[in-house]
């Protein structure tokens, strides 16, 4: 009874002060007090889960349970305790925030931050404790079905923009769950497919975004992939996790599996993994009593520790990890009680949309369309009225609402006639397979074409819609061009309506072969319930585009890295693949293979001009502890308030080792009124020029030359001048 009565007020004072603010001493003491009252199921239990989305904590000790929600874009509706159904409920419905390829696309971690405490307000408010998201993988191909929820091919872009959104999460006591690591590029085979890769382009390419979700945005938990690596398993992996991860890095937080990506006992006890979910067990088809025991870190676990092969202690350290995410969340009694749906989050869902919009093309002025128009626009395309808050996979959403493309055009343009046709139609949303349409493809195309050549102007809006084989979890895109014949409907109507402006909602490139005859192109991603009315902010000129492209926009397929060296590359043989491009990576591949893109990174336009001059560096030599600053004047040479996003890239031509052209390394999005000027200064640490020297297994800082681009694209690059490290 004392030792009872000692625990609860141990647990009491934890609950009662700030589990952020409190000293990690104090609360690592307070963990150890906890950890010595458990029995040894009690820990085991803890480590595995209870249901589809929590995991159990120890009702005799006053310790909640756990409780997750897929992310990253919005907090997913109820999931029944033992299958993938909803369960129903009537008040889980959420705001939709744009998906990350489009927060990427702002170039603006201020706005990230923002982002991050909306959607954590709304994860607090449903009483979720970890919100599985955001997503980091690099972009490899166009191709990979599951690139909306990341944030693009540069490992800079990427770690700027995530540590803000974690903080913003955090700030609610949520924890964020940064995902998927590592490795996890594809869809396709991802369950077992064993991937190669240097350990350059580890370290330079695929973890950054990971370390730095680490070390400056202290994020709490960390979710494994599937695949393997190197012929080990990624969620208990003994270089990735063990070594680098809680080693290298010290990350003092949890490990999750992506659901069902355990795969060992003793693999899982002894690399890193601490909470397995998921796992798919005969239990849960046959209603066995507890199907979760089954699990690897279930019985099993708990036999080997009493067998005497593996000491306790192992557990202790993954139920230690565990309580200290429980201080930092549901032990945390100082924590805000969390919003959702109400109106500051549809303004900064709005505000990210129409800030990550990205206008890639824009003859004559095509864009923007005066709001008090009176032509007739005929909206053409399935996407213009198409649901896109769900399919997708685990991303999907039960938005509380969502403004269409077609809804936005029409509140906006009041004046105007708009006419509507469907133009092409897809079949309904279904995870992990294709289902047809019913309508017939030759009336809708005959039916938009008529549209067109009624209409002063059309806008057709297409793309990808989150359907099995587009951009959707569980299976990589089968082809580059768009689906459901919308190429071929496209020439069609701009044979009978020149006036015709495309706008692209997708979370990935596309072959553009209708490119030189259409006046207008706009990449508007998936942007949740305010995509309809950001989308009409662009096209009226409220507000002006500012939105770059995080990742590189291809020709043809051919041309992106990952796909010149052929299937070994990817998708692989079904058993391994080969990173055969190494650090080449996106725009890194068409810079130094002189490969011209159809759109490069960085790219995006406005309506009205920027010029960037007078750009310089405050040192011509460094030494590895300097710090180099770039400086340079932008003025808004037009009519229209807007945004540019300056961006630094460093380049060494006689370096030792195999080098990209040049790698961003810092970029500044600036807001300016018409005609103003400013001068902006850019930091970069010179340490941040290493390389990952294989030969020492670490970082290295090469003397010599080195060159420096300013500009507003890694192919646009105004200004260039050279620097030395000593």
């Amino acid at each position: 009874m004392k030792n009872i009565i000692l625990l609860a007020a141990i647990l009491w004072l934890g609950f009662c002060s700030n589990g952020l603010a409190q000293k990690p001493d104090e609360v690592e003491e307070k963990i150890s007090a906890i950890i010595v009252r458990m029995t040894l199921d009690e820990k085991v239990a803890m480590c595995h889960a209870q249901s589809k989305f929590s995991s159990p904590g120890v009702p005799r000790l006053g310790i909640p349970e756990l409780w997750m929600s897929d992310g990253p874009h919005g907090v997913r509706g109820e999931i029944n305790w033992d299958n993938w159904g909803y369960a129903g409920w009537t008040n889980d419905s959420i705001t939709a925030f744009p998906a990350l390829t489009c927060l990427a696309a702002t170039f603006n971690p201020q706005l990230s931050f923002e982002y991050g405490v909306a959607i954590g307000e709304e994860a607090r408010y449903r009483k979720k404790d970890v919100l599985l998201g955001p997503g980091v993988n690099i972009y490899r191909t166009p191709l990979n079905g599951r690139n909306f929820e990341y944030m693009g091919e540069d490992p800079l872009l990427a770690s700027k923009m995530v540590v803000p959104y974690i903080k913003g999460v955090q700030s609610n006591g949520v924890a964020a769950c940064v995902k998927h690591f590592a490795l996890n590029n594809q869809e396709k085979w991802r369950s077992h497919i064993d991937v190669q890769v240097s350990d350059r382009a580890l370290h330079e390419v695929y973890l950054p975004a990971f370390k730095a979700a680490v070390q400056e945005g202290g994020v709490w938990s960390v979710m494994g992939a599937y695949n393997q690596f190197r012929g080990q398993f990624t969620s208990h992996h003994e270089l990735l996790i063990n070594k680098i991860l809680k080693g290298d890095w010290a990350y003092d937080g949890v490990v999750i599996t992506d659901w069902g990506s355990a795969h060992d006992t003793k693999e899982a006890a002894l690399n890193g993994l601490d909470i397995e979910m998921g796992t798919w067990t005969n239990g849960l088809t046959f209603s066995e009593r507890f199907a979760y025991d089954n699990y690897f870190l279930a019985k099993p676990f708990r036999d080997i520790i009493k067998s005497g092969e593996l000491n306790e202690a192992v557990v202790d350290e993954k139920v230690r990890r565990i309580l200290r995410l429980m201080f930092r969340t549901n032990m945390n009694r100082e924590r805000s009680l969390g919003r959702a749906n109400n109106v500051e989050h549809s303004r900064v869902a709005r505000k990210v949309a129409a800030d990550g919009i990205v206008l890639l093309k824009n003859d004559k002025d095509f864009l923007p369309i005066d709001e008090h128009t009176s032509l007739t626009i005929a909206v053409i395309g399935e996407n213009a009225t198409r649901t896109m808050t769900n399919g997708g996979g685990s991303s999907e959403l039960k938005a509380r609402y969502e403004v269409s493309p077609l809804e936005g055009i029409k509140h906006r343009f009041k004046n105007a006639t708009i006419i509507y046709s469907m133009g092409y139609a897809s079949g309904p949303p279904a995870y992990g397979r294709e289902l047809p349409s019913g309508l017939d493809a030759d009336s809708l195309s005959r039916a938009a074409v008529e549209a067109a050549a009624e209409a002063d102007m059309v806008l057709f809006i297409g793309g990808l819609n989150k359907n099995h084989y587009q951009d959707c979890e569980g299976g990589d895109r089968k082809h580059y061009h768009l689906p459901f014949g919308q190429d071929e409907l496209i020439r069609k109507i701009t044979d009978v309506n020149p006036q015709t402006a495309v706008v692209l909602v997708s979370g990935n490139a596309v072959e553009m072969p209708w490119l030189h005859d259409v006046k207008g192109l706009i990449q508007a991603w998936y942007n949740g319930s305010e995509a309809g009315n950001a989308l009409a902010d662009i096209l009226s000129g409220e507000v002006n585009p500012s939105g770059k492209l995080p990742f590189s926009y291809p020709v043809k397929l051919s041309d992106n890295a990952a796909h010149y060296f052929g299937q070994l590359s990817y998708p692989g043989d079904s058993i391994r693949q080969h990173y055969q491009e190494d650090i080449l990576v996106g725009y890194r591949w068409h810079e130094t293979q002189q490969i011209k893109p159809r759109f490069a990174f960085g790219y995006g336009l406005s309506y009205t001009q920027f010029t960037i001059s007078d750009a310089g560096v405050n040192a011509t030599s460094y030494l590895a502890s300097d710090t180099l600053k770039v400086s340079c004047t932008i003025n808004n040479m037009g009519q229209k308030d807007g945004a540019e996003v300056v961006q630094v890239y460093v380049g060494k031509k006689d370096s030792k080792v195999k080098r990209a052209v040049k790698e961003l390394k810092a970029f500044e999005k600036v807001y300016m009124k018409a005609g103003s000027t400013t001068t902006v200064e850019l930091i970069i640490p010179v340490e941040q020029l290493a390389f990952y020297d294989e030969s020492i297994a670490g970082w290295h800082i090469e003397k010599g030359r080195y060159q420096l681009y300013v500009g507003n694209a890694s192919d646009n690059c105004v200004y260039q001048t050279q620097f030395r490290i000593k």
